[in-house]
């Protein structure tokens, strides 16, 4: 039997409100539940949507409020004006939370974040403080993207520069096409590149069997799907790369004041950022605690959902 949308509970009807940005974008953010606001922000490919199965079941306490970040979900229209993406998203994540706040009145809020999203979190921190901010989770991401000479724990590890010039690479390939935004007209030995690299990331953000297997299957593109395949977000995607690659993302000078509970989310196969480096943010921080998920790569709602549910769970409790 179909149940029409409008006799759910208002607890699980999924609403889009938009926000004005400084520069006049519209950014839509997902809304759903009936409670005490909290805000989660998706990271680097997601869309904001993809929270839902994990936040249903906790829409009775609380409502979630889930943007969607320039070029990516609901809001994949929506043009970067900076190169610096992670400053203009850490930008638009202020205007987001005071709108929130303002309109739930509200001091603040408590704030999950994944990856991309929580580096976006780390710049927000260095940038506009923690008065707005009463917990943080903190999910498998570091505050600095490059190795350095004291940080070895950056973006892929021991492996950074193996990959660095893989995403050189193809970022260079593209370079030639950044006016074209059809996927479908680019030559097909590059698209073949794109996907190949997508899919090699992919790969590596997760740890389970079952996880590599999905991400197979989703990811896969035999050369006649592959002709006819509308990639909208490539190009957006390549900008990002291209700032990840040529920007010395370091948001450790901020770490010693975000003295509010954070909550540093660990994937314990994670391949994209080193746990025992990981481990040292939790150990730099003035008020944190740290769960490992022994088995979970980075993608810990995928290698982990149950562990990931409760943790986020555990979290909003307080």
């Amino acid at each position: 039997m179909m149940t029409n949308l409008l006799t759910l509970p208002t607890q699980y009807q999924l609403q889009t409100m938009t926000v004005a940005t400084m520069d006049g974008a519209l950014l839509p953010v997902s809304v759903i539940g009936d409670g005490e606001p909290v805000m989660m922000l998706h990271a680097y490919g997601m869309d904001a949507r993809e929270f839902l199965p994990f936040i249903l079941p906790l829409t009775s306490k609380y409502t979630f409020y889930l943007p969607h970040f320039r070029g990516f979900g609901a809001a994949k229209d929506i043009n970067l004006t900076q190169f610096d993406f992670v400053r203009q998203y850490a930008d638009d994540v202020n205007i987001m939370i005071e709108h929130v706040c303002r309109d739930r009145n509200v001091e603040s809020l408590p704030i999950a974040a994944i990856s991309m999203g929580a580096l976006v979190m780390w710049s927000y921190f260095e940038r506009f403080g923690i008065s707005r901010v009463s917990r943080y989770l903190n999910i498998d991401q570091s505050p600095v993207i490059h190795n350095q000479s004291d940080w070895q724990g950056g973006l892929f590890g021991a492996r950074q520069q193996e990959l660095f010039d893989i995403f050189h690479e193809v970022v260079d390939l593209t370079l030639p096409y950044s006016n074209l935004d059809i996927f479908t007209h680019l030559p097909f030995a590059l698209k073949r590149r794109v996907t190949d690299v997508e899919r090699l990331f992919s790969l590596l953000s997760v740890n389970r069997p079952r996880s590599k297997a999905i991400v197979k299957i989703l990811t896969h593109q035999n050369d006649h799907k592959l002709v006819f395949y509308d990639h909208i977000t490539w190009q957006h995607k390549m900008r990002c790369l291209q700032a990840y690659l040529a920007i010395p993302y370091d948001f450790r000078p901020a770490i010693e004041d975000v003295t509010i509970p954070v909550i540093n989310l660990i994937g314990g196969r994670s391949k994209l950022y080193d746990p025992k480096w990981q481990q040292k943010i939790t150990q730099m921080l003035p008020n944190a605690t740290e769960v490992i998920l022994p088995r979970a790569g980075h993608a810990i709602p995928l290698d982990e959902p149950t562990g990931f549910y409760r943790v986020l769970k555990g979290f909003l409790q307080g």
